[in-house]
């Protein structure tokens, strides 16, 4: 559906030794290092669909301000007016928290719950703001022509890869108020 460029495949290993001198990390510790990693693609995938929505909202704006109806660009209703500057929020929020994540990454700082915010909000927010683009393009937004349809297409498997956004959830609400 999305994400046509990315050339995804399944990789089958069997039979396979490998020898001692390319395990990576130590023996048994595993899981902590997949989490680890877990935890910075989650940053890189909120950096991503903050992206997305950006060139989303680009694209918005400059076919807003040529495309004409009833004498004047569309951009000059209100109503779209408030549209864009609602997803400047929304765009500008998942960057703060994109930053502060990676910020905590970089200093090799605990980050488990700031990626996951990131991630989370920054896929869902790439979902809205693709929908809103969309709809300022009205039919042309569904059409293959202009690259909006395409942004949707790419923005939803954001939601979905590195730990679905309910999983985000799950880790975030852990990380905040704890296992009991």
């Amino acid at each position: 559906m999305g994400i046509r460029t990315s050339n995804t495949c399944d990789v089958v290993l069997e039979d396979c030794r490998i020898p001692a001198s390319n395990l990576i990390g130590e023996e048994g510790k595993g899981f902590p290092i997949a989490m680890k990693t877990l935890d910075q693609a989650r940053t890189w995938m909120g950096c991503v669909a903050t992206g997305i929505a950006q060139r989303a909202m680009d694209e918005a704006i400059a076919y807003g301000k040529q495309r004409v109806q009833f004498g004047r660009p569309i951009l000059k209703n209100q109503a779209l007016k408030f549209k864009i500057a609602d997803m400047a929020i929304k765009i500008e929020t998942a960057r703060q928290m994109v930053a502060y994540a990676l910020t905590l990454m970089d200093r090799n700082l605990p980050h488990t719950k700031e990626s996951a915010i990131a991630k989370c909000y920054a896929s869902d927010i790439a979902m809205e703001v693709t929908s809103d683009a969309v709809q300022i393009f009205g039919g042309y937004g569904y059409s293959r022509e202009y690259p909006v349809e395409k942004l949707l297409r790419d923005a939803k498997i954001f939601q979905i890869f590195e730990g679905t956004n309910e999983i985000q959830r799950i880790v975030i609400a852990r990380n905040t108020i704890g296992r009991f």
